[in-house]
């Protein structure tokens, strides 16, 4: 029988790494087989609890110096508020909305964080780095499944649950 992690975290509290549990349920009576991940192939990448969290996309304004970039402003749970650059083109039906009210979260990578590489098809991973697009700096990001290794779509961010708690790390709401 194959049951999915977050069905047992619907019940219980697992703060364990997926292969601890396996060995922890079997050491209990109980058959792990095997341990199948999904997305792309080979891509275990652990999501960094610190630096990949729940976003709350507040605004979307067009970007000063590209007809093909947004800036979204984003709360992650800090003190500010967040402004990326971003090029995901299923925000550009907001564009110039206040979309506060829609509740829109995202996965959000902080600087320093592991992902990867949504413009490559190797697999190649990336440290996410503070840069100037077009302009403006950008330290942060809006993701794609690609970019988390959920899967290859890099054809615009991931929209959460409207529910996911901004600022929780998104092991905890799609682990």
């Amino acid at each position: 029988m194959k049951v999915p992690l977050s069905w047992l975290k619907d019940y219980v509290d697992i703060p364990l790494p997926v292969t601890e549990l396996a060995e922890r349920l079997t050491l209990a009576g109980l058959e792990v087989s095997n341990i199948q991940y999904l997305g792309i192939e080979g891509a275990v990448l652990p999501w960094d609890r610190e630096r990949i969290v729940v976003g709350h996309i507040l605004a979307i304004r067009p970007h000063p110096n590209a007809d093909r970039l947004v800036l979204a402003d984003v709360d992650y749970g800090a003190d500010q508020i967040e402004t990326v650059v971003t090029g995901a083109p299923n925000l550009f039906p907001y564009l110039g909305q206040d979309v506060h009210h829609l509740n829109l979260k995202s996965p959000f990578a902080l600087e320093g964080a592991l992902l990867f590489d949504g413009h490559k098809d190797d697999g190649s991973k990336m440290v996410l780095k503070g840069r100037p697009v077009r302009g403006i700096m950008n330290r942060h990001m809006l993701c794609s499944e690609k970019e988390l290794g959920i899967s290859d779509d890099h054809t615009g961010i991931l929209i959460l649950d409207p529910d996911a708690p901004t600022g929780a790390p998104l092991a905890d709401v799609l682990g």
